[in-house]
């Protein structure tokens, strides 16, 4: 058993897949204020870019969700 798993009860498999599943969506929300201000300014470019990388954050997103969700009905189960 690893120090996190003792800590709080979670498989570090798991608790690695809901971290970064954590940090992707606040990035997902970070970029938002980007785009926003980016468009503000008239940037279009970087308006551009920081919506792609939202995209893929968002894609990212929705593989550990999927993933995550298959393990956690599997230890259910």
């Amino acid at each position: 058993m690893t120090a996190t798993e003792r800590v709080t009860g979670t498989r570090d498999e798991n608790f690695n897949l809901i971290s970064v599943l954590y940090h992707t969506l606040q990035e997902v929300e970070t970029l938002q204020q980007y785009i926003d201000d980016a468009k503000q300014a008239g940037d279009d470019d970087a308006a551009e870019l920081f919506h792609k990388l939202q995209d893929d954050d968002q894609q990212c997103a929705g593989q550990v969700k999927k993933l995550l969700a298959d393990r956690l009905r599997k230890a259910v189960s």
